[in-house]
């Protein structure tokens, strides 16, 4: 579904001013960007980045688990009765770690769901690539799924946002291969933000759309793929590119995208695929809308999203 309306005011103007928030600009060399990166990543602080949720502390009950190797953060609204649980796979290019946006969106929709939130804080490119997470986030979603089950609570939600929403559905294909062997249960459904799920970038007009994006530069985006691959040889694997990998038997699922995004013609792509496999994938295209707008609370266009996602989870 595509739709063509005028962004908002707002929508434009944050448009113009995240790019520089974000520092947004093209490689210069790949060597100093990898140092610049784990210099950054050195000096971030741990622990779930709560500062944009108010009383976060007093409204939700938290929970930190660290059985995978790396932490889970686990947390649902304080004296209400989780009803599901969403597992949610952040963004931020394999390189940047959960942040205050993706608490604040998961929050919402945390009390707006009686839903129980589960983040797994994987282990970062550079220094890291999908084969340390991989296996243990799968088998994290795996268990969730069951305990969701087993306390008869709707089924497991599946979600993420840009690679969040690309590792996703790399472990969407993981759970529903695991359950043609073993009795275990699959994700129930499916939402995706602006999926990164072709790490390789192969799809018609990526090059073109990247031009009318102010904040993912394509000479970077290959870079970190390439350093979340391994290699350029592992980008077109089911676990690093699940759009290309087998499509069939997955969960309804909802995706949202802007066209003011380099990820667009990925996700159409994926639109795409999806039909020809029989995936009940719905699709909503915004236009002139940027990467992941539709996490973005303060945008109208982001509140309107947040209740497309509320009407496909209810």
């Amino acid at each position: 579904m595509r739709i063509r309306r005028s962004p908002s005011l707002l929508h434009q103007f944050v448009a113009n001013v995240l790019p520089r928030v974000r520092q947004a600009r093209e490689l210069d060399d790949p060597d100093r960007e990898r140092a610049r990166i784990l210099r950054w990543q050195a000096g971030l602080p741990g622990g779930l980045p709560t500062r944009l949720v108010r009383n976060f502390e007093r409204r939700f009950e938290l929970d930190v688990d660290h059985s995978t190797g790396f932490p889970t953060y686990v947390f649902a609204p304080r004296g209400r009765r989780v009803t599901r649980t969403i597992f949610y796979v952040h963004g931020g290019g394999y390189m940047a770690p959960i942040d205050q946006f993706h608490v604040l969106y998961a929050a919402t929709l945390a009390r707006r769901l009686d839903a129980r939130i589960v983040m797994g804080d994987y282990p970062l490119a550079p220094a890291h690539t999908w084969r340390d997470s991989y296996e243990q986030m799968l088998d994290l979603a795996v268990t969730w799924a069951q305990q969701t089950g087993e306390a008869g609570e709707r089924g497991m939600t599946l979600m993420g946002d840009s690679a969040g929403g690309g590792y996703a559905l790399a472990i969407a294909q993981g759970m529903r291969d695991r359950a043609a062997t073993e009795t275990t249960p699959q994700a129930a459904q499916m939402v995706l933000h602006a999926p990164w799920a072709d790490l390789s970038m192969s799809a018609p007009g990526t090059d073109e759309a990247s031009l009318g994006d102010p904040w993912l530069m394509l000479s970077k985006i290959h870079l970190y793929a390439e350093w979340w691959a391994g290699g350029a040889e592992d980008l077109t694997r089911p676990e690093v590119s699940p759009a290309l990998g087998d499509l069939r038997d997955l969960p309804p699922t909802l995706m949202l995208h802007g066209t003011r995004d380099t990820l667009a013609p990925g996700c159409r792509m994926l639109a795409r695929r999806a039909v020809e496999a029989g995936w009940d994938l719905t699709s909503i295209e915004e236009h002139g809308l940027l990467h992941v707008y539709s996490i973005f609370p303060v945008v109208p266009e982001g509140r309107n999203a947040m209740r497309q996602v509320l009407d496909f989870l209810r």
